[in-house]
Parts: C-alpha cells; structure tokens; sequence
C-alpha cells in the first residue's frame, strides 16, 4: 500500500530517476558517466534513494499477450465495511489476476483492474473468488476493448 511521505530530492535525484525509469537495467557505471559523478557517489545515491521509499522496486515490463492475457477489465466494487476498513482491499489485493486495487470516491468503494486470458476465465474469477469475499456487495465490470496507453513511468520534473 502507498502511503503519503514527503520526499526531499534535488537534481541529481530526479536526474537519476529520470534515467532509471527508462532504464532499470542501465549500470552503475553508465549512471555515473550520464551524471558526470563518480560511480561510488552514484551508487550511494540509488540506495539512498532505495532506503527512503522512493525506488520500490525493479520490474520487468511483460507483454500480457505473450502470456495469452488478452482480456482487461476494469471492475467497479461496492462493499459493505466502510471507508477505513481493508478487509475487503486485502482480499481483493491478494487475488493474482487482479492487478490494481484503488479505494475510490463515490457510488462504489473500489476500482479494480483485472486481466485474464478471456471473458470465461474474467467469469470464473468472479464467481470462484471474488464471490467468496464477504463484504462485497456488488460489481460493474468494464471490458477494454483496444488500450491506446497504458504505463507505469511517472512525470519526473526537469528541476
């Protein structure tokens, strides 16, 4: 879970995200030589900047395609413990298939993204497993039917 914490990061910081967000993978050493810095005091920098919260970890991007996870749906919940209970947002959290889990404003309490191979597996992920969630009161599901953008890279200020 993201929680609010407030960050002090100067230049070097942002320059260093900038190019680690497009890059996890680049080196230590190409860091330093993109910063100008010694590899050492870049090296300091990234695991500071890992102790404090603010690189959460080193991912791979995968095609979900690749994996014959054709289906996205985004699914709108209404459960019945209120704002400030997680019961409900540990369960839905915990469910594989479910990628993202957002307490929302208004008629419901969450937004929920899902993929799953096709619309017969998005049913019996319904039924099989949010089914036995307790709370959950119930559900509007939206199909995506061609993503124009999807990313995770943040907009990263120039200063």
């Amino acid at each position: 879970m993201i929680t609010e914490t407030e960050f002090t990061l100067d230049k070097v910081d942002l320059h260093i995200l900038r190019l680690m967000q497009e890059n996890a993978r680049i080196s230590n050493a190409d860091l330093a030589r993109e910063l100008g810095m010694a590899p050492s005091g870049v090296l300091e920098r990234v695991k500071k900047l890992e102790q404090k919260g603010v690189i959460l970890q080193y991912t791979a991007h995968i095609n979900p395609n690749a994996l014959q996870q054709k289906l996205l749906a985004f699914i709108f919940m209404k459960a019945a413990d209120g704002p400030g209970c997680n019961d409900t947002a540990k369960m839905l959290a915990g469910i594989p298939e479910v990628q993202e889990v957002h307490h929302i404003a208004g008629e419901d309490c969450y937004l929920v993204k899902v993929r799953t191979y096709d619309s017969s597996t998005l049913m019996s992920l319904m039924r099989g497993k949010f089914s036995k969630i307790p709370n959950l009161l119930s559900t509007r599901t939206t199909i995506v039917l061609e993503t124009v953008k999807e990313q995770q890279q943040l907009v990263i200020p120039e200063e």
